[in-house]
């Protein structure tokens, strides 16, 4: 039990992860189609997915991000870099919904808020193609 409370987040993930990954159908998974110049943009984005979740990861076996919060709180930087995380999550929810509609969206909060930038990659690759294309065409 002590393991599942430990590694709550990571079990979110990981789960919702797999979920995502077996579902997902709209574009190849690694590679973008075509050579154009923002194909290399698609496995970028994965090398820097994996390679946050590794150092993640790490950081998780040198010590408990919930007992490290209550350290970090009453310094005001720390709430401030708290809000500008939160306020800077509504970015990729907005896109997200532009992308594919309020329900994929409300699908996608709840991850975006419990792991910000590691949901947020996730999704960007996932969606890599339909994405740039709002901003190329």
């Amino acid at each position: 039990m002590t393991f599942i409370r430990n590694n709550l987040l990571w079990i979110i993930y990981f789960s919702f992860g797999a979920f995502v990954l077996a579902l997902h159908e709209r574009e190849p998974l690694f590679l973008s189609n075509g050579d154009g110049p923002y194909s290399l943009g698609k496995p970028l984005t994965w090398v820097i997915l994996l390679s946050f979740l590794a150092y993640s990861l790490y950081c998780n076996t040198q010590e408990n991000f919930f007992k490290t919060i209550p350290k970090l709180q009453p310094y005001h930087w720390f709430r401030q870099i708290s809000l500008d995380l939160y306020l800077g999550l509504l970015v990729p929810l907005t896109l997200i919904y532009l992308d594919q509609g309020v329900a994929v969206m409300l699908i996608w909060l709840v991850p975006i808020l419990l792991m910000a930038n590691l949901a947020t990659l996730l999704y960007l690759a996932l969606n890599y193609q339909s994405l740039v294309s709002y901003f190329v065409t």
